[in-house]
Formats: C-alpha cells, structure tokens, sequence
C-alpha cells in the first residue's frame, strides 16, 4: 500500500471524504504519466510540475484544487479561487455530484499546460 493508499484508509469511512477521495484518485491513475505523492498531508498529483490536490474540507467534503487554476480556462464553470491568486477548485460532498467528464477536460487542460508552459511560481523573493 503507497502513501496515498494509506491516507485513504485513514479517512473516516463512515463520511463521504473517503469514497470521494477513493473515486477521484482511481480517476487521475488513470491518466498517463500521472503520480501521487503526500505534501503538506494531502495527495497530491503531478507530472512535470504539481498539477492538482485533494483536500478534505469542513462538511465532510472535498476539494479537488487544480495549482494552476488561474491559469485554466474553467470553460465548464467549476472553478472556484476562493480569493487565492493562483489555485482553483471545485467543492464535492457526495460521490453522486462528482462530474467525471467536466473534470476529465480539466485535467487535460491542466496536462497539457504542464505540458507545453513551464511552471513559474508566483511568490515573491524574500531579499
């Protein structure tokens, strides 16, 4: 069992966050060439750069946040920055309400810019 296993297992099964973790990550392991990793004490899934986390959240829910989400068109909509500059992503409080298609053009996007645009971070240099 990988790290990300073991932090699904963790999960309350009782709550929706461990379906719904456990659905969305079956998801992305689909993807060539995608990996998961633990940062920050969430899953997180990159190629060349971070490309999105799993965030369980208050009410028993979960954040799908895309790192490069300003970046994303969100033609479908579902990205939310909450104010932050940079991420973007979208709530989930029940397997049923995951949009598996809308989500699978957003991982593409978000492939394809790992992809074709190198990542540079916006945070400021401390001097």
């Amino acid at each position: 069992m990988n790290a990300v296993q073991n932090f699904i297992f963790d999960l309350d099964a009782d709550g929706n966050q461990r379906a719904i973790i456990q659905v969305l990550n079956d998801f992305l392991m689909t993807n060539p060439g995608l990996t998961s990793k633990i940062r920050y004490r969430v899953p997180f899934y990159y190629r060349k750069s971070w490309i999105c986390y799993l965030n369980p959240i208050k009410g028993d829910k979960v954040e799908m946040a895309f790192i490069r989400g300003n970046e994303l068109s969100n033609s479908q909509g579902l990205l939310d920055a909450k104010g932050r500059k940079q991420v973007a992503g979208i709530e989930l409080a029940q397997v049923a309400d995951i949009p598996l298609e809308a989500l699978q053009e957003i991982i593409q996007e978000a492939l394809l810019l790992d992809e074709t645009v190198p990542y540079a971070s916006k945070r400021t240099k401390k001097t």
